[in-house]
């Protein structure tokens, strides 16, 4: 699963944005990856480990929640299951 969200350009500077990303990882256990940072700028990456899927799908939830109350809005969103 994979969601982009986007802050609304403000014409002084380039936006920023989040991507939130739920990957499997070889031991059976979900990585939570964040990437954030500026369009066409430099970001930051970070993973957190999950040992199962519904913990995993509850933490990207949260980070998006949290990036909506900060004003980002959902721009793009990939995958077979639609969080909720």
């Amino acid at each position: 699963m994979r969601l982009l969200l986007q802050q609304r350009p403000d014409g002084r500077e380039a936006p920023r944005f989040v991507q939130l990303m739920l990957q499997p990882d070889l031991l059976g256990g979900w990585t939570l990856v964040r990437e954030s940072g500026q369009i066409g700028g430099r970001s930051t990456l970070r993973r957190e480990q999950f040992l199962d899927h519904d913990s995993a799908l509850a933490a990207l939830e949260q980070a998006r929640d949290q990036q909506l109350k900060r004003g980002f809005q959902l721009m793009f969103a990939q995958g077979n299951e639609a969080p909720r």
